[in-house]
């Protein structure tokens, strides 16, 4: 994953959502869960997609990912279905047009590759880092609390001259009951395992915006972050409705002798749209990985609403 934005948008299959979310497992790494989200209407601005949207002269990145093969490569998830409640093995390989699984990734922010899954409902969202077989077979444990639909996203680059970034998509069903939860409300606040998260800056649809992160905690500034994946923060943003994936990395890093170790992490970034966006964070501190989720509109004023609902991490990340 390179510094900066990619932006890839992907089609849902699936109608169904859940919206808690908990992690056990040695392959899984930040896990969010809301509680008690704070019901609002639907907006229409969810479904525009015209390119730099009121932004004249600038150009909005092009959207990717839309099917589940581009650039000559698949995703093939090898466990299309699991069932909700029961720990499982995540298997997928990722092949090219010749069908033969790809054995050789450029290493980027640490990992070969790295693994989205979201409910489409975007209360859930885990960052897992799966293992590779010789083979090329991935997999990773996953235990999904609610039945519904997600989408899973294979975040690469081939380790092929030339070649670039890609992230691809395919659903993930999850059998058994489920009630359908509800996006919480835009907010600049998120609590996470006893830290506060304060968001300052705007996300724009077809222009370049700072999204700035102070992490507190009991009142005092925290200024000892830990580096994850070769950063001090790690920023991932999903567009509700169709799950437009919005992947960026913080400006600086950790020993460039100017970017200091909290507690403000900023990143740049371009929405693909108008829209409301999910906003997950995942920050180090003292030996465990934390992720504060936000609600946030593209093309909007700052939201007036109360804090963002708590999000709550367990244990079971297994960095």
């Amino acid at each position: 994953m390179r510094t900066g934005v990619r932006i890839a948008a992907f089609a849902t299959a699936l109608a169904a959502s859940f919206g808690t979310a908990y992690g056990v497992g040695q392959g899984l790494d930040p896990v969010v869960a809301d509680s008690a989200p704070a019901p609002h209407e639907e907006h229409a601005e969810e479904t525009s997609t015209a390119p730099g949207d009121g932004h004249a002269g600038h150009e909005t990145p092009p959207a990717g990912g839309l099917q589940i093969t581009e650039g000559g490569y698949a995703l093939h998830l090898a466990t299309p279905s699991v069932r909700a409640g029961r720990p499982t093995e995540l298997r997928f390989t990722v092949r090219d047009d010749a069908g033969k699984p790809l054995t050789a990734y450029r290493r980027e922010h640490d990992k070969e590759l790295h693994l989205i899954l979201a409910s489409h409902d975007l209360g859930t969202f885990r960052h897992l880092h799966p293992v590779r077989a010789a083979d090329g077979s991935w997999s990773t444990p996953v235990d999904l609390p609610r039945a519904g639909g997600y989408r899973v996203f294979a975040d690469f680059t081939p380790a092929r001259e030339g070649a670039r970034n890609l992230v691809l998509g395919a659903d993930l069903a999850a059998g058994g009951d489920f009630e359908p939860a509800r996006l919480p409300a835009p907010g600049r606040t998120a609590r996470v395992d006893g830290y506060r998260v304060d968001l300052a800056g705007s996300l724009r649809p077809g222009q370049e915006g700072d999204l700035a992160f102070k992490v507190s905690r009991d009142g005092r500034p925290v200024t000892d972050l830990q580096p994850y994946l070769g950063a001090y923060g790690h920023l991932v943003a999903l567009r509700t409705g169709d799950l437009a994936y919005l992947h960026v990395h913080p400006n600086g890093a950790p020993g460039d002798g100017s970017t200091e170790p909290g507690p403000g992490v900023s990143f740049a970034a371009t929405a693909p749209s108008a829209g409301t966006y999910r906003l997950f964070l995942d920050f180090r501190h003292q030996g465990k990985v934390h992720t504060a989720a936000f609600t946030v509109r593209a093309g909007a004023a700052a939201p007036t609403a109360p804090e963002s609902a708590p999000a709550h991490s367990e244990d079971g990340h297994g960095h």
